[in-house]
């Protein structure tokens, strides 16, 4: 656990769940950019041998989300996600990727992310998403 500014402590991974299995960390956490690693291989794989489109797709929804509610939890208020768009740009087989994210609006009720997934070896933009999220207050 790490504590992201303040006293409340965020796990920035091992997560639970797919991201464990994608094995996405979190390196850096704020309410205005995160980013976050993930060293993809055959277990990421489609059955053409490269990193499946989904994955990228989770990267891009976990990136904006823990942002989005590193933003609202001081108002006691949660995010979910109602749209996530993900473009892939660029194939991969193997290699570390590196996911930023930074909002582009945070209203008051919904926030809108842009997370860019570059490849680390070269810097190459591999897939670039945009995530929506719903502000709500959180579920008894």
């Amino acid at each position: 656990m790490s504590t992201i500014g303040g006293d409340t402590e965020f796990p920035l991974g091992p997560f639970p769940g797919l991201d464990a299995h994608i094995g996405l960390l979190i390196d850096e956490l704020t309410p205005d950019r995160v980013v976050g690693h993930a060293d993809l291989g055959p277990q990421h794989h489609q059955p053409f041998g490269i990193v499946h489109g989904g994955v990228y797709c989770s990267i891009v929804e976990t990136i904006g989300s823990m942002g989005g509610s590193v933003a609202v939890r001081d108002e006691g208020r949660v995010v979910v996600g109602v749209n996530n768009n993900t473009h892939f740009l660029a194939s991969l087989s193997e290699g570390r990727v590196i996911a930023v994210g930074t909002p582009i609006v945070r209203g008051r009720t919904q926030q809108l992310w842009s997370v860019d997934i570059t490849r680390e070896s070269d810097g190459r933009l591999v897939a670039t998403g945009q995530l929506r999220l719903q502000a709500i207050e959180p579920r008894a």
